[in-house]
């Protein structure tokens, strides 16, 4: 019979999981949607020390990549063998340990945040499955940074134009661009950043210290 065992702070998740990772022998697949999500979870030996023989998978979210310390962190992962992909949907924050063991991350809005670590069979085969699946939808490492170097290329100029509140027609012209290909850099610019309107991509480029 599993279990459910909620722990409080990357402290206190790693006196009680640090045995699991040691035990890990297989595969360990990773989602994150922040960088500091798991990278003090395991201050000793860290996830990203991956024994011969251990298949690591890390599924990393799009907007987050527009962050300057993603792109080489996710590099240092695959050059130490990782599996890397990027999802352009959000991904629950979770880790799983040879399939029987499973690690969410939780809540931080009362303090410190919550880890879920889970051991009942049916749940971890669930969690596993929801992995699989935005894992098929993700693009590997090295499609993503060309899309990337195209995409920080024109970003700025077109974020400046959008914090102008230029109308379309306006910014096309300015940037030297047509109609058509500035809509299309808005939209692509939107999905990287997990914006669903103009006004968030606008926000959450300034969070990333786009503009």
């Amino acid at each position: 019979m599993g279990t459910v065992t909620v722990v409080r702070g990357e402290a206190e998740l790693y006196e009680r999981t640090a045995h699991l990772f040691a035990a890990t022998e297989q595969e360990l697949l990773c989602a994150a949607n922040a960088l500091r999500t798991w990278t003090g979870t395991h201050p000793r030996t860290g996830i990203a020390r991956h024994r011969p023989g251990l298949r690591v998978r890390k599924l990393f979210r799009l907007s987050t990549m527009l962050d300057p310390r993603w792109g080489p962190h996710a590099r240092i992962m695959a050059e130490h063998g990782a599996d890397v992909r990027v999802s352009a949907h959000d991904v629950n924050e979770t880790i799983v340990l040879d399939g029987r063991v499973v690690i969410l991350a939780g809540d931080e809005s009362h303090g410190a945040r919550s880890y879920s670590v889970i051991t009942q069979p049916e749940v971890v085969h669930g969690i596993t499955s929801l992995f699989e699946a935005a894992w098929r939808s993700g693009t590997e490492l090295a499609v993503h940074e060309a899309d990337m170097d195209e995409l920080r290329a024109f970003a700025p100029r077109v974020l400046d134009a959008l914090n102008k509140g230029w109308t379309d027609a306006t910014a096309a012209r300015a940037l030297g661009m047509s109609l058509r290909t500035y809509r299309r850099r808005v939209a692509e610019l939107m999905t990287a950043l997990g914006a669903s309107s103009r006004f968030q991509a606008g926000a959450r480029a300034r969070e990333l210290g786009l503009v």
